[in-house]
């Protein structure tokens, strides 16, 4: 298996586990990734989800540069049943890379060391990071006369000044993570011994909130991001009313009145 599963207290935590090829997103890995992606939108009793790669050095390297990009340029015939799946349908590199998947819920990326090209794009879509001081962060796609598909062209401006974006791009240099963070790209630094453990404190603080919220909240943020405002607003009350009408918004203020933690059933 490309990844190791763990589900403690409604938090999943993925590692991409491949620490011989940076963790780099091969065939197998990308319906391993599709498959626990599904799994975690529709569990319930999932919560929040934390991303992170194994070892100390890379978070992930992107696509393998052996394995699945030969397969999308034609440099290679499909060999196992992974590769004919993926050859078949690119949607699903997409999906796995979570370029074109729709996750309405929280992800915290545990950055444990660099995240380039692939590796860069999937914290597009997650949102919180936490980062090791000794990551580094960049797209270097351009280098290899290949473009950056999991959207850099179009989510990168949005969360970095422009003239640092197409610096990234088009010279496929790295950034270190002091400067992502004074950026802000990732939320924490710490040391790379500390990544996941500050990872999990912050999942722990989101999946104690009440999931229908929390997951509202994502949901309207992700949809009215670059709407007018008076759109916007009119917008947010199709994500919120259905939250106050819910179970669990009439438990929470019981639970502050009673003086005792609330028990959140998502409903």
């Amino acid at each position: 298996m490309s990844l190791k599963i763990d589900i403690t207290n409604h938090i999943l935590t993925i590692t991409l586990n491949r620490p011989e090829a940076r963790n780099a997103v091969d065939p197998e890995t990308v319906l391993e990734l599709v498959d626990i992606w599904t799994r975690y939108r529709n569990d319930k009793d999932l919560r929040c989800a934390i991303l992170t790669g194994a070892g100390d050095k890379t978070f992930c390297s992107g696509a393998d540069l052996a394995k699945l990009i030969p397969l999308f340029t034609g440099a290679r015939k499909p060999e196992t049943d992974a590769d004919k799946a993926v050859a078949q349908n690119g949607m699903l590199a997409q999906q796995a890379f979570l370029r074109d998947f729709e996750l309405n819920k929280p992800l915290i990326a545990a950055i444990n060391g660099d995240a380039i090209a692939g590796g860069m794009e999937l914290l597009y879509s997650t949102d919180i990071r936490i980062a090791s001081n000794k990551a580094r962060f960049g797209l270097q796609e351009v280098k290899w006369a290949i473009f950056p598909m999991g959207g850099s062209t179009v989510r990168l401006p949005r969360q970095l000044p422009f003239a640092k974006t197409m610096e990234l791009l088009l010279t496929g240099e790295l950034m270190d993570a002091e400067e992502a963070w004074r950026l802000g790209f990732v939320n924490t630094l710490c040391e790379p011994s500390q990544v996941l453990e500050k990872a999990r404190a912050v999942a722990e603080t989101i999946a104690k909130n009440g999931p229908l919220a929390v997951s509202a909240v994502k949901r309207s943020v992700l949809a009215n991001f670059g709407r007018p405002i008076s759109e916007g607003l009119a917008k947010e009350l199709e994500f919120g009313i259905p939250v106050f009408l819910s179970k669990d918004a009439q438990e929470g203020p019981r639970a502050f009145k009673e003086k005792r933690d609330p028990v959140f059933k998502g409903e």
